[in-house]
């Protein structure tokens, strides 16, 4: 696990709101929804929200900004604020960031600005607004939000980076950064995140996917797989019957989850 600065990172597009963010704030939800958690995906590209219910159940519409230019700590807790004023009426906070977390503290950040490493996050989004909160890594999220909770289950997340998290019997085991292991001559980031997509085309990209299932399966013997992010939709090949692929909602969705694990309320 890199425990020093991240490397600076290639420039994103200005931060803008998306289709998805309404011109005017969501109804506060109702009583009967309590507690109601604003879940966050903080990711190398967009930045989602969505207020979900004591069930996990959406209870308003996602909402979206870009990732700013400059993804530093300040420029993108202020564009969560504009988000969090976009959904009134939450009782807590839920957020995944694509970086390793522990209690609370960024660890890694290599695909948004090094001056993320060993920012308290998790205090300072209850600081700006008041309510308790739970921060974890993104791909550990979308876990929560996806697995079964029973065995070895791995999540794998195809997008800016290579996201993972890893549970057995519905447990996270904390801090793996699959993406940043050696693999060939490289990194699996290097080949199967969206520089790699870039650098080798679909097909080799695809090639490239496959083998990093196979080898994951060997490493880590797991019973399910779980691939979920933005270039899931770009794979060519049948996944073997053990592993599916899950929508961007559950990064989300994966928010509550997060309350029903005590390891992560310290």
């Amino acid at each position: 696990m890199r425990t020093s600065a991240s490397p600076s990172p290639a420039k994103k597009s200005a931060a803008k709101p998306a289709a998805e963010v309404a011109s005017k704030p969501a109804a506060k939800p109702a009583k009967s929804a309590r507690p109601v958690t604003l879940a966050i995906d903080i990711g190398g590209s967009g930045l989602k929200a969505m207020l979900v219910d004591s069930a996990g159940k959406p209870i308003s519409d996602r909402k979206r900004f870009d990732t700013p230019e400059t993804p530093t700590p300040k420029t993108i807790l202020g564009e969560l604020d504009k988000l969090a004023a976009l959904l009134p009426g939450f009782d807590r906070v839920s957020a995944g960031f694509p970086g390793v977390i522990k209690r609370g503290v960024v660890y890694t950040a290599v695909n948004l600005h090094p001056d993320w490493v060993n920012f308290r996050l998790q205090a300072e989004l209850e600081k700006r607004w008041k309510k308790p909160a739970r921060v974890a890594n993104d791909a550990a999220v979308q876990g929560y939000g996806a697995i079964k909770g029973s065995g070895v289950e791995l999540v794998l997340t195809l997008g800016t980076g290579l996201g993972s998290s890893l549970f057995t019997s519905g447990r996270l085991c904390a801090g793996l950064e699959l993406g940043h292991h050696p693999w060939k001559k490289k990194t699996y980031e290097d080949y199967i995140g969206r520089r790699g997509l870039d650098r080798y085309g679909k097909k080799r990209w695809n090639k490239y996917v496959k083998e990093a299932i196979e080898q994951t399966a060997l490493t880590f013997n797991w019973d399910h797989l779980y691939i979920g992010g933005g270039n899931t939709k770009k794979i060519e090949f049948e996944l073997p019957k053990n592993a599916s692929i899950v929508s961007n909602e559950e990064g989300i969705l994966g928010g509550v989850a997060l309350w029903k694990d005590e390891t992560l309320s310290h």
